[in-house]
């Protein structure tokens, strides 16, 4: 992978509107097909907007009519929006792609980003992004019988690719409920990423109220700011992230799916 080059496009007052963001992602990504750029992570903030993923169904819309922009990734309906840190990664990887693994570097470095504000994230089984859990809690019975309500047997959104030690086992009803601190959707063409993640620093998640994030109805949303009990803001994460993802991507050479 070549070197990783980070490009700030705006923050805060200079938040950048999204189909400005994606026409700049189209251009860095032919210029990388092309090799006359490196590989480009492009960090930014958005002013409040919905996007949808290409499997977004119309009851995870808004009810009240609100604007969506449709959207050529994977995943299904989001928000972003100020408090919120976008990465879009554009990366030339080999071909056939192995795209979990590239989701996976991802979530790895913002886990390790998350971690060095004291706060432990995980991945979840079967559901892409990263995670703080809920508490563990008694099972309920009735009649002698366990009630184990597993979200897997009626979740879209359920990848089982996304398996093994690195996930923590899905929420069947044994604990409370989980909350999502970061997004991850992507695309690839040509061998070149597009899209990439959304972290919560200090967003107002009840923006997050009216859909239902990322087609998930049994999990909730939080941030930084809320889970560490004080503001974290994304300008005190840029640092952090840019580290973390540098390291990630510079220590885990991508290889060609295997087929």
């Amino acid at each position: 992978m070549s070197e990783l080059r980070f490009v700030h496009l705006g923050f805060g007052d200079d938040a950048v509107d999204y189909q400005e963001a994606w026409q700049e992602q189209r251009r860095v990504h032919a210029a990388r097909f092309a090799d006359e750029v490196p590989d480009t992570c492009l960090l930014l903030e958005h002013p409040a907007v919905y996007t949808a993923g290409r499997r977004t169904e119309p009851s995870e819309r808004p009810l009240d009519g609100t604007p969506v922009v449709d959207v050529d990734r994977g995943g299904k309906i989001t928000w972003h929006g100020p408090g919120q840190l976008v990465g879009y990664p554009i990366l030339k990887l080999p071909r056939p792609v192995d795209v979990i693994a590239h989701v996976r570097r991802l979530e790895e470095a913002l886990i390790r980003a998350c971690a060095d504000f004291g706060l432990e994230t995980t991945r979840v089984e079967g559901r892409s992004g990263v995670w703080v859990l809920g508490e563990a809690r008694e099972q309920a019975a009735v009649g002698g019988l366990e009630l184990d309500f597993d979200p897997r047997l009626h979740d879209e959104e359920f990848d089982p690719r996304l398996n093994g030690p690195e996930y923590a086992p899905s929420n069947a009803g044994q604990r409370g409920e989980d909350r999502k601190l970061a997004a991850i959707g992507i695309r690839i063409a040509k061998g070149v990423t597009m899209h990439g993640f959304a972290l919560n620093c200090d967003p107002d998640n009840t923006w997050f109220d009216r859909i239902v994030p990322c087609g998930i109805r049994d999990a909730g949303v939080t941030s930084l700011s809320n889970e560490l009990g004080r503001r974290v803001t994304v300008h005190e994460v840029l640092p952090v992230v840019e580290r973390r993802l540098r390291e990630v991507l510079a220590e885990s050479e991508p290889l060609p799916r295997a087929v």
